[in-house]
């Protein structure tokens, strides 16, 4: 019997991890994606039901032997994390003084091979959020043993993604001035749905759709019963479509360009299977051919009349940009934001400045001022995720989070990559590229989303085996 295909009834550890995961998902995404300070207590507590979930094994051998033989290794980058966080909060940073209605800020001298903390309680909290994300989702590989879970899962967090994505076009074809029909004011105009950042919709949204592209091709061979139009695989591209148009409705420029990444490797592996799915469904050769043009059309020209107004300001917007760009030889206020990040980085580069961090000391390195009224330009992130993980977590903390995705990589990189992880994995890396250059990070919903996506993929894979497997095996069933 081939891995991940079992005659038994899931187990209630499997049935928990999913209604948990899931809840988790669809309540962050609608909660502003995690963004407004009153919803981080209630994520912390639901989140600290997965670390309990993780913590399970340690109360019965048999799940222990079972499920931490394999996934201990993988968890010692992100153990050490937590030491490396809590050995942090040791050392302050800074001395606080009051003065009047102030407080004033002091750096401390600390050794360059001491971690510490600009302050001790925003790190914890930062800390126990990551925490919540990471163990929640690597339960999918501590416990859940069968692939049509996963793939519950993942339709579930899918089709949260498309409830959102209507609701956020509606929002925008009305008019409306803020989030929840104008209910919820934002700082600026391109929000979309619950997200308050547009960027941030678009790099949930492009996980959402790799999901949702690798669920349609896993199951186009197995539409021909009923017919292909009848099937799942046809209510899946209907779903990527109006997820699709989303991201340049919400006003996402780079998004946009990751989206046409994603679909134009979408449509590569795609085509020949949906063709095979239409001929085995009754088509001819040339009507299946005819069918995906036809809808390929109706796709851009939905899409155009829907978002169009959006795809055309943006666009010159960005002329706009680059235009001054070449005028001044550089990439503007953007690059100065990056040496003064880089500059914070330098003086504390092995541990940083701690978890957390980044709003409160970058004041001291900021040289922007604007232009008006001559006052600080405020940053809350480094607008580049990598950058700002150096400067708060030191070279230490970012080569350890990247250990935590190594790590599992490595012990399924001679596993068979199937449809689905191919294209979870494809839209997890799209994002970290992105992370380069914005801050999809700062979201906590595309967090929670991208470590989902990962471990999904990563469970999926051990489950199918390795290739030789794959190939004396039959092709299972959906299941």
């Amino acid at each position: 019997m081939n891995q991940g295909q079992h005659p038994h009834p899931p187990t209630g550890l499997e049935i928990a991890v999913a209604a948990h995961l899931t809840v988790f998902v669809v309540g962050v995404s609608w909660a502003f994606g995690g963004n407004a300070d009153w919803v981080r207590t209630p994520i912390l507590a639901w989140g600290s039901l997965g670390i309990l979930l993780a913590l399970a094994p340690m109360a019965d051998r048999r799940l222990r032997n079972r499920a931490l033989a394999a996934t201990v290794p993988w968890v010692s980058p992100v153990v050490v994390l937590n030491l490396l966080v809590a050995a942090s909060c040791l050392t302050p940073g800074f001395r606080y003084l009051a003065f009047r209605d102030q407080t004033l800020m002091i750096p401390v001298r600390v050794d360059w091979w001491i971690p510490s903390a600009t302050r001790t309680g925003l790190a914890l909290r930062s800390l126990w959020l990551f925490d919540c994300v990471y163990l929640s989702c690597l339960n999918l590989a501590l416990y859940v043993g069968r692939r049509r879970i996963i793939r519950f899962v993942l339709g579930a967090a899918v089709g949260n993604a498309l409830a959102l994505s209507v609701f956020g076009t509606v929002q925008k074809l009305v008019g409306s001035t803020g989030i929840y029909f104008g209910s919820v004011r934002t700082p600026h105009e391109y929000f979309f749905a619950s997200f308050v950042y547009d960027n941030h919709w678009g790099a949930f949204a492009i996980l959402m759709a790799g999901a949702c592209v690798g669920l349609t091709l896993r199951y186009a061979p197995g539409s021909q019963g009923e017919g292909f139009f009848h099937g799942p695989a046809f209510v899946g591209i209907v779903a990527a479509a109006l997820l699709a148009i989303s991201v340049p409705m919400s006003g996402s420029r780079a998004c946009t360009v990751l989206l046409g990444i994603l679909l134009a490797v979408a449509l590569g592996r795609g085509i020949p299977r949906i063709s095979g799915a239409l001929r085995l469904s009754g088509a001819t050769p040339a009507g299946a051919l005819a069918a995906m043009a036809v809808a390929a059309t109706l796709a851009i020209a939905g899409a155009w009349m829907v978002a169009g107004d959006v795809i055309q300001a943006r666009t010159s917007k960005t002329r706009e940009q680059v235009a001054a760009m070449w005028a001044h030889g550089g990439i503007g206020s953007r690059s100065v934001l990056y040496h003064d990040t880089w500059r914070m980085a330098r003086e504390r580069i092995l541990f940083g400045w701690g978890m957390g961090s980044y709003p409160v000391v970058f004041s001291l390195y900021n040289s922007q001022e604007s232009k008006i009224d001559r006052l600080p330009v405020i940053y809350h992130d480094a607008h580049s995720d990598w950058l700002q993980s150096v400067a708060e977590l030191g070279l230490a903390g970012t080569a350890l989070i990247g250990a935590a995705v190594a790590l599992p990589g490595l012990a399924v990189r001679r596993m068979r990559v199937a449809t689905i992880p191919f294209f979870l994995l494809t839209g997890c890396i799209l994002i970290a590229a992105y992370a380069w250059v914005e801050f999809p990070f700062g979201n906590v919903a595309v967090v929670l989303a991208w470590w989902l996506c990962f471990f999904s993929a990563i469970q999926y894979m051990r489950l199918t085996g390795p290739p030789e497997a794959a190939r004396r095996e039959p092709c299972p069933r959906p299941s």
